[in-house]
């Protein structure tokens, strides 16, 4: 069995809380496929910025989770492609993301 799921984040409050749920999911997938996204849009996009402390995520990158950004976030919120870490990959529309994982057989993940 394959396990997939979509994490959202909007707000920037509840990243800790998101990075959490997340970690406790890999460490209790041992020996288990999986496919893992994390998908900000909103304000929550703010925090992928490259000056904030992005270890965790950049951890959760390099255990193969795709750090996804909603790119018309990233317009409202000032931010370019350049001021990302590498890891990130942005989308057009982060709620179309959203619909077309959960058509794929992703689970919804909202913390």
């Amino acid at each position: 069995m394959k396990i997939k799921a979509i994490f959202h984040i909007d707000e920037i409050e509840k990243w800790n809380l998101l990075i959490g749920n997340v970690e406790n999911l890999l460490n209790s997938l041992e020996n288990m496929d999986y496919e893992i996204e994390i998908l900000a849009n909103s304000k929550a996009v703010i925090q992928y910025k490259k000056d904030n402390d992005n270890s965790k995520l950049e951890n959760l990158s390099n255990r193969k989770v795709d750090i996804i950004a909603c790119n018309n976030a990233l317009n409202s919120q000032r931010i370019t492609k350049e001021m990302l870490p590498h890891y990130v990959r942005v989308v057009p529309v982060g709620v179309k993301e959203l619909i077309e994982k959960q058509f794929d057989g992703y689970a919804y993940i909202k913390p």
